[in-house]
């Protein structure tokens, strides 16, 4: 029998606005935007941020002769879940087809999404106009609360805690259940409820942390915004399998997202801060949930050869100690072998042996594991981004 499998590709995961700044380079600067592929084929897209051009310039259609059918939920109208629209190249192309899913705004009256699209590519805001656009588009208004079917999928919408109003999404596949539920705040107890209705037993809890708890307590308070403490909190009530931590603050340096992530971690099992070209599989054989990351986008590589100690922490959990060689070198990271094969995105100590003037010089060097690859004769091949 074949075992259904649905995969999970983050395209964007910063919040409110896109960043280029070197120092959120290893998380991603682009602003919401993931697809999921269900086993049945059905192509999902969540949000419609800046990370959606991305994901329309790897566009690949499925394999057949229909048209290509694609399911876009868009969890509300702010800018940052919408202003990848206008550049998704395949909008532009008419064999293709798009169903839209978002809720009546009541600012805005009946086929809101519609009007949102529509005027934020009006002059003068952009040079064409949505009839530049010839894929044939659907629009359908879903209230919080709302269950539906896609194929073989559950949708289920429920309101969340966001200036304006915002839903988020529960969606039911044969090879498990994914939720995604960004911008929302705690303090409103019905719609906390429903928070954990809908994380109720999920594979994949993807939940806003974009403040830290101070941040939520203060400053932040009232901007529609969540923290790792708080996910935590929901994805334990639910009984969530695994946490996404997602929309990462504009000024969240990727090491203020490590310690978010560390801090997260010490009080839940199993944790991933969402990053660009990660992808996470569901319904593998042996592990339901199985997380991809990619390896480093810039600075080439060499070869090398440098002795190594490595200190880290393994997938289950259990810190450990191990020598090695260094073969492959690059001033942002390397590619390590080891027995051992950590967890993915924890920290790894690389002390390293180097030829100097003097004698052999030693490097101490702190990083993060950003892939793991089976290697030769069950060896892991972990690829490293280097901090310190």
């Amino acid at each position: 029998m074949k075992i259904p499998i649905a995969k999970l590709s983050f395209w964007g995961v910063r919040g409110s606005t896109p960043t280029v700044d070197p120092a959120t380079w290893r998380y991603g600067g682009n602003t919401p935007c993931l697809e999921l592929i269900a086993p049945d084929g059905t192509q999902f897209i969540l949000d419609c941020g800046t990370g959606l051009r991305m994901l329309g310039s790897r566009w690949a259609k499925p394999d057949g002769e229909q048209p290509a059918e694609t399911h876009i939920m868009v969890t509300h109208y702010h800018w940052d879940h919408i202003q990848g629209v206008p550049f998704f190249a395949p909008l532009y192309a008419p064999d293709n087809e798009f169903h839209f899913y978002s809720f009546r705004s009541k600012y805005l009256g009946r086929d809101s999404l519609k009007q949102v699209f529509e005027a934020q590519m009006a002059m003068p805001y952009f040079p064409v106009d949505l009839s530049a656009m010839t894929a044939t588009r659907k629009f359908k208004e879903v209230e919080g609360g709302e269950s539906f079917h896609v194929g073989e999928n559950k949708i289920t919408a429920r309101w969340l805690n966001h200036p304006q109003g915002c839903l988020g999404y529960r969606i039911e596949t044969p090879a498990g259940v994914v939720v995604y539920a960004t911008d929302n705040e705690p303090g409103n107890a019905e719609l906390e409820k429903n928070l954990r209705e809908l994380a109720d037993g999920a594979d994949i809890f993807i939940n806003d942390a974009q403040y830290t708890p101070q941040q939520l307590a203060t400053t932040r308070h009232g901007w529609g915004h969540s923290s790792w403490k708080e996910g935590v909190a929901a994805a334990r009530d639910a009984g969530a399998k695994t946490l996404v931590l997602f929309h990462h603050d504009p000024d969240s340096t990727d090491r203020a997202v490590d310690t978010i992530l560390r801090n997260a971690r010490d009080e839940f099992d199993s944790v991933f801060a969402a990053s660009e070209g990660m992808v996470i599989t569901l319904g593998s054989p042996g592990d339901h949930v199985q997380a991809h990351l990619p390896g480093t986008r810039t600075a080439m590589r060499r070869e090398a050869q440098f002795r190594a100690l490595v200190s880290g922490v393994t997938e289950g959990g259990k810190p450990f100690e191990e020598e090695t060689a260094v073969r492959d070198l690059a001033l942002q990271g390397a590619l390590i072998t080891l027995e051992h094969a950590p967890r993915l995105q924890s920290e790894l100590l690389v002390t390293m042996e180097a030829p100097g003037t003097d004698g052999k010089q030693t490097m101490r060097l702190r990083g993060y594991v950003v892939r793991i690859d089976a290697g030769e004769k069950g060896l892991s091949a972990v690829g490293v981004v280097f901090t310190d």
